[in-house]
């Protein structure tokens, strides 16, 4: 009986030495989830890095590239605003979230989107770990439509949401204040929508509760119409749009709406294209304070230690680049290359990364930082926390990726080009025209062993284009005629199979 009585006192002994050692992890848990990192992301509208869109941002590249991580080869597997945003909101390739182009019927921001893509985009997973969420800016070039709910539809995941209706504006534009309108005139000390977004954030930051937080700052710029501050309208005043590369170059041997454009430009084309690229850089120059002024606060309060700050576009952009005026959806490096910079607890200063990452990769990676298993969502993108903490390296990463785009066409015509007929839309007075249906493709990008781009067309002709960017790194040359017809079958097998990934699938 004495032995059982002391067997059972061991026993007790070891339950309750259990019970402490669990209650030890469990504060040990609570503790780390109180610790979980912060998360900023800067978002920014038509920014390139190709033809110079970072030049501007001398305070974003101090505080978050060269405190840091730069990303060299960072892209956007679509190359438009309501797809690619879609994208980073889903971490999914476009035939995945189907988000097709800007408009309603292209499933921007529509009811189907809020039914079905919504409820999966990062932020949700975030709010259920514990995050307050903020927004403030665009959101999708369709939010606050009346057929898609208005501005009484607050989109899923969202603590505190300030969402711009419509497209990017810098003045008279309305807001969706947590579902109730706010409108904005054009007085610049209350209304320009930089700055606006700037000092609601610092407003969120100054009245956090707790953290973690996710917030995300999605500034008009660099996006027409390109309204600048008023203390920045008489910056750069002698540059002029970059004239090397492809600039002013007939896209000979490329898809037919690339080959219509008109080479030479006209002295007041060039002229033209001078004012946008100076007019851009001035809008970005309130982006730069903005980077500062958070950050700033940030530190003021003692949470820049423990905050992840994110920076870049939703896509890059072109300004006379195979004589296209401007715009972006196009398949080159100009338009499909972004800048990403980013700082935060563990990261080295000063590093630069070659792996590709892609905007599908941002909501993986924010979703690592909370500790959530991206394995359990439908993202196609992965974390690159890996590589930023140098638990890997490139061996383990993708070599090549994919990059889609729809192309959007008037079927009744552009008023500017009626010569072409049905199909076309984006055209200019000189019946230039940067968009078709039938400007409708699918790349396959690889950078490792050899810089390459594929490319079909979903045309009456199944268009190829075929670049290698080691030897061509301005896609001068279309070599699918030329190229080795084994590497063609090879990349146009690699193609399908991107197009029919989800998921783990996309990233195997």
């Amino acid at each position: 009986m004495e032995s059982f009585f002391n067997h059972r006192e061991t026993l007790w002994a070891l339950l309750i030495a259990y019970l402490l050692l669990a209650a030890q992890a469990a504060e040990a848990g609570d503790g780390r989830r109180k610790a979980r990192s912060n998360i900023i992301l800067i978002l920014t509208d038509d920014q390139d890095i190709e033809i110079g869109g970072m030049t501007p941002m001398k305070k974003t590249t101090s505080l978050i590239g060269q405190s840091g991580a730069t990303f060299a080869n960072a892209f956007t597997v679509t190359p438009l605003c309501c797809p690619s945003r879609s994208s980073i909101l889903t971490g999914c390739y476009p035939h995945n979230h189907l988000v097709r182009n800007n408009s309603l019927d292209g499933n921007c921001s529509s009811p189907v989107w809020q039914k079905f893509q919504e409820p999966f985009t990062f932020p949700v997973y975030l709010q259920k770990q514990g995050y307050q969420t903020f927004y403030a800016g665009k959101y999708l070039n369709q939010y606050g439509d009346p057929k898609a709910g208005g501005v009484l539809h607050i989109p899923l995941g969202w603590t505190y949401w300030l969402g711009l209706v419509g497209n990017s504006k810098y003045y008279n534009y309305t807001l969706s204040a947590n579902g109730h309108e706010e409108t904005h005139r054009d007085r610049y000390e209350e209304d320009y929508l930089t700055d606006l977004i700037t000092n609601r954030s610092l407003q969120f930051l100054t009245q956090l509760s707790r953290p973690p937080f996710l917030m995300v700052l999605a500034p008009p710029a660099a996006h027409s119409p390109w309204t600048a501050a008023p203390h920045y309208k008489s910056a750069y005043s002698s540059i002029k749009a970059p004239c090397d590369g492809s600039f002013n170059v007939h896209g000979k041997d490329k898809h037919w709406l690339v080959r219509q454009a008109k080479t030479p430009m006209s002295n007041t084309s060039i002229e033209f294209l001078d004012n946008v690229y100076r007019e851009r850089w001035q809008t970005l120059l309130s982006v730069d304070d903005m980077v500062a002024k958070v950050l700033d606060q940030l530190k003021s309060l003692g949470l820049l230690n423990s905050t992840y700050v994110f920076y870049t576009s939703d896509h890059g952009y072109h300004t006379g680049q195979f004589s296209l005026p401007i715009d972006k959806r196009q398949l080159y490096e100009f338009d499909i290359r972004v800048p990403l910079l980013v700082r935060g607890p563990g990261i080295k200063p000063n590093r630069t990364y070659l792996e590709p990452i892609l905007n599908i990769d941002l909501g993986p990676t924010f979703l690592d930082i909370a500790g959530v298993d991206v394995s359990q969502t439908p993202m196609d993108g992965q974390s690159f926390m890996p590589l930023l903490v140098n638990k890997t390296n490139n061996r383990s990463w993708r070599s090549d990726f994919l990059v889609q785009y729809t192309g959007e066409g008037r079927t009744g015509g552009d008023p500017h080009c009626p010569a072409l007929g049905p199909g076309v839309s984006q055209c200019f007075p000189d019946c230039v025209c940067e968009d078709a249906f039938n400007n409708t493709y699918a790349c396959v990008r690889t950078l490792s062993p050899i810089s390459l781009q594929y490319c079909e067309f979903a045309d009456a002709q199944s268009f190829v284009e075929v670049y290698n960017l080691t030897s061509d790194p301005h896609q001068l040359l279309n070599v699918a005629k030329t190229v080795d017809p084994s590497l063609l079958e090879q990349m146009n097998q690699r193609l399908i199979k991107f197009q029919a990934c989800s998921g783990a699938s996309c990233r195997s």
